[in-house]
Parts: C-alpha cells; structure tokens; sequence
C-alpha cells in the first residue's frame, strides 16, 4: 500500500510520523500501582527485556488517543488511508490478533463501522465496513513493508522510542503500575535537551512476558499528547479462522496483482524520496527536512493549500513559509517546497532550514 507515495496529502502526513513515531502513548484511564510486587529490575534491565520479548500470539484490544494539536487536514479521504491517518488526532479503539510468524489482524473500530488490515500468510486484506469494500493483495519480499503515520500497539512505539535512546537520554524506572488487569514495571524516558517539547515518555513493561502494555509520552505541561495501551490482552494463539477473511455478500473487491504491488519503479520512487530528505540534528531535537515540490491542480492538492493558506505565515533568513506547531512538534512548509519537522520549538526548525 504506497499509501504515502500516491496521495498528496500524505506527502504532508507521511514527514510528521517522523516526529510521531518516537512519541510515546498510552492509556488515558488513570493506572493504580500494581498490588503484586515484582521482582526488581534495573533501567539497564528492562531495556534488555524489551529487546528480546517476543509471543507467539497474543489478541487484545487498544486504545489509541492523541492530542498533537493537529487541526483538520482536508483530503484524507481514501478507503486505503483515511482511517489510518485518523489517528493523529482524538480517540480510537483497535483490536489487535496476533499469531506467529505470519498472521495479524488489526481493527479500527468506529462508531458505526469498522476498518480491517488482515495478514495470512502471503494473503493482505483491507476491509471497510463503511464503504462495503475490501481490497486483496499478495505480499513478496519487495512489498511486505507497510508505511504507517504512527505507533498503532504499545509494542511499534516501544521499539521507535528506544531507537532515541542515547547520551541524550534520561533512563530509570518508577513504581510498579498495572496495566490491562497485569502487573508491570513501569521504564521513564526523559530528554536531556531542553530544545524538544517532549518531556518524558513512560514504558509499562509486562511483568511476565516483558512485552510493552502501554506507552505514554508526555508535552512540556505535563500532559499527556499521544498515547497507546491495552485495556485488555491474552497471550493464547489465537485460532487460525481469526485471519480467514472472506467479503461478505455485494462487497465491492479489488484485486491488486503482483505487478500492481511496489515494484521497481516504486523503489526508485522511494529511493528519490530519501535522497530528498535530510536530517538536521540528532535525538530527540532532531529535525526532518524534505522536499515536497509544489502542489499541483487537483482537487485534493487545492484543498491542501486553502489549508496551508490557514496557518500561520512566518518568514526569515531560511525564506517564508506556513507554521504548524502542535503540542509536541513544530511543522513548516516552505514556499520553496521543503517541509520541515522536528519534536522541537519553532525556532529550532528555522534555525534547520537555514542549513
């Protein structure tokens, strides 16, 4: 699913998960210590333990909330992506199967509808219950990635957080919580640069099978911006029928054939995207530069600049442009066509653009 690659929005989108997926999250319910004790464990520990903690199958359900201070984005009206994307902003559930080494199943539950990425093997179905459509490709090597605007289980984001870790990091642990009815130790992340608008991330820790239960990340007024946990989680495999999909009756199916998955082309397409993107910094201030180009005539792309046309205009020795700043990060999109982002003050991403 080139997802990021075919929508213009998503060129806008798909630089913020930069800044979202080093985001802690986690549950909004306040979480009471742990009544069972366990057994001591060093942050040096506990680091390991994330590390190396694998299942062979788990089925849970998620709550996923974020409070980035992102406004509606017009465009992100996709069967592929708009329920995705939707997650940058407010309050969802998800449902969550796993089953090693090829299975999983996640769900996006609405109000009223509900939005499936099943994994069986070989096998990737998309299914929208609102639009009564479902979408089947075949996964090879070259396709098997999939991009993802943010951490959709407490285990994605563990793993970007950790990858920030550093001599820019603060690392110990505080008392024992309990999480999804477990008992887990609870790993606290704190920056060391007063330039981030991050103030802490929180990793709840199972005491068991020392997978991540929930990931909390903090903004500059102790509030919690963005997080992601399990209410509730079993570790049995789930049964082999939980990843059998089959379109109910009057489903509108596309078939998407090998040929049509990323192929060559794509690959090139993302290798420009790379080279067109650099990293100023390091850690938690660092700050992603891209080159987006200009937005051309469509529909979607024109309703993307009467957005961008909304924020706010700054200007300086880096050109002008339109500031986003959020609650934990700051986004400028240039009149030049580049894009900068970082989990920084805006000052920080001018000082960027000027290099």
């Amino acid at each position: 699913m080139r997802i990021f690659a075919s929508k213009p929005l998503l060129r806008f989108l798909a630089p913020l998960a930069f800044v979202l997926v080093v985001m802690g999250t986690g549950l909004l319910a306040t979480t009471a210590s742990a009544e069972k004790k366990l057994p001591a464990r060093t942050p040096q520990e506990l680091l390991v333990d994330l590390q190396k903690a694998k299942t062979d199958g788990l089925s849970g359900t998620v709550v996923e909330r974020a409070d980035l201070g992102i406004p509606a984005i017009p465009g992100a009206n996709g069967q592929d992506d708009a329920e995705l994307t939707s997650l940058v902003s407010g309050s969802h559930t998800l449902r969550v199967r796993y089953s090693a080494p090829d299975k999983a199943r996640l769900a996006v539950l609405g109000t009223y509808s509900e939005y499936d990425i099943i994994k069986n093997g070989k096998d990737v179905w998309t299914w929208s219950s609102k639009e009564n459509a479902a979408t089947h490709r075949t996964v090879t090597a070259e396709t098997a990635s999939t991009p993802s605007a943010t951490p959709k289980t407490p285990e994605e984001a563990a793993n970007e957080v950790l990858k920030t870790l550093g001599p820019t990091t603060t690392v110990t642990t505080d008392s024992d919580v309990e999480v999804a009815g477990r008992p887990a130790y609870e790993l606290v992340l704190e920056p060391k640069d007063a330039n981030t608008l991050i103030k802490q991330v929180r990793i709840a820790v199972d005491g068991d099978t020392k997978l991540p239960l929930r990931v909390q990340m903090f903004g500059t007024d102790n509030k919690i911006v963005f997080e992601v946990a399990y209410t509730s989680i079993d570790f049995t495999r789930p049964d082999d029928s939980e990843f059998v999909f089959n379109p109910p009756p009057g489903a509108k199916v596309t078939e998407v054939q090998p040929s049509e998955s990323p192929s060559a082309q794509d690959r090139q397409r993302a290798e420009e995207a790379k080279n067109a993107t650099k990293i100023i910094g390091s850690g938690w201030t660092a700050v992603r530069i891209t080159k987006v180009g200009d937005l051309g005539n469509s529909q979607t792309d024109q309703q993307l600049k009467a957005f961008l046309d909304k924020l706010q205009p700054v200007q300086g020795s880096w050109g002008s442009g339109r500031l986003l700043a959020g609650t934990a990060f700051s986004a400028v999109w240039t009149d030049d066509g580049r894009l900068g982002v970082g989990a920084v003050r805006p000052d920080v991403i001018y000082q960027a653009l000027s290099k």
